[in-house]
């Protein structure tokens, strides 16, 4: 029995990367709960972005195998549809599956609360996603910017004004330069040159500034203050600065401990994206309610138990399996 449910349960989830979704749906949940700080919070509009960020992270990843199919065929072998324990058309049916719910989820989350522009975010979400499966990852440095972008637009899908504007700059910083860092250590192709970095450190610092600027003065406008008044840092943000000095010091234990680059830099983009979770907690604590922020925390062991069961899985169903004798000829 275990086998059978290897076979055909574990592949999908290696397809779609799932034990990682957890890190979307705290950074939809986070902005949620920054959208309705102060008022009662209708849990019924939840489960929609819950289900828009799994069909959103789940048709990224199936259309990133589904693309790299025959690269991966050469150096990675052992990936889902490879081993053709996926097959083509299953996977495409997963992929157009995942991205169906989404754009049924953000629908009907764009109903039941009239935020319509939610729903132009997703398929704009989907539409970076596309782009940097296709392309994207060709280009180095436009791809790195694009993996922030992503998790930008994503974590806006609840609410398009941001309620808090440094949630989502902090994560399309904290994403984009990561992913970087990881290049660079796992000494990916195309190497990443002076050019590349000049282009993801000022492609993040344009978005970064447009954002501040177009945020601070519609603010400054609506409240009839000036430009700073419209975009005060508050104290609240003393957690969140805390948060990413901790990773900053986590990172340099990982690259540390880290007996080659490669491994410095797989471990360092895990340990990244479920930091994620770790921010999203932070913000929720400082500007919403102590106990949702205890809710999205708690996304992160099962995050990082998912992982690890994935791996676990791995092992015993590989150990589980005869082995095929092939007889010796002379």
């Amino acid at each position: 029995m275990l086998s059978q449910l290897s076979q055909r349960v574990l592949p999908l989830l290696q397809l779609t990367r799932m034990a990682l979704v957890f890190t979307a749906i705290a950074d939809a949940a986070c902005t949620f709960f920054l959208l309705h700080r102060g008022h009662s919070v209708p849990w019924q509009h939840l489960p929609w972005l819950v289900g828009a960020s799994v069909g959103l992270y789940g048709f990224g990843m199936s259309l990133n195998d589904i693309i790299d199919r025959r690269r991966d065929s050469m150096i990675a072998p052992h990936r889902p549809l490879p081993s053709a324990r996926v097959g083509v058309t299953a996977a495409h049916l997963v992929c157009g599956g995942l991205f169906t719910l989404a754009m049924v989820c953000a629908t009907m989350y764009a109903i039941a609360t009239g935020i319509w522009l939610s729903l132009g975010l997703a398929i704009w979400t989907a539409a970076l996603i596309y782009f940097y499966d296709v392309a994207g990852k060709y280009l180095v440095a436009p791809g790195l910017v694009s993996l922030g972008l992503i998790r930008f637009f994503h974590c806006l899908i609840p609410s398009p004004y941001m309620p808090v504007v440094w949630h989502p700059l902090l994560l399309l910083n904290h994403v984009a330069i990561l992913s970087a860092i990881a290049y660079h250590l796992e000494e990916k192709r195309p190497a990443l040159t002076r050019a590349h970095w000049w282009t993801v450190i000022g492609g993040v610092a344009i978005v970064d500034v447009l954002v501040i600027g177009f945020i601070g003065a519609r603010r400054a406008s609506r409240n009839g203050g000036d430009w700073l008044t419209g975009l005060a840092i508050e104290p609240s943000l003393l957690q969140p600065l805390i948060a990413a000095v901790g990773f900053v010091g986590l990172a340099y234990w990982v690259y540390r401990k880290s007996q080659t680059g490669r491994a410095a830099g797989q471990t360092m983009m895990l340990y990244g994206l479920l930091w994620l979770i770790v921010y999203d907690a932070a913000f929720v604590a400082a500007y919403s309610h102590w106990q949702y922020a205890l809710g999205v925390l708690l996304l992160l062991p099962v995050a990082y138990f998912a992982v690890q069961l994935m791996r676990w899985w791995s092992t015993i169903v590989a150990i589980s399996q005869r082995p095929a004798y092939k007889r010796a000829e002379n």
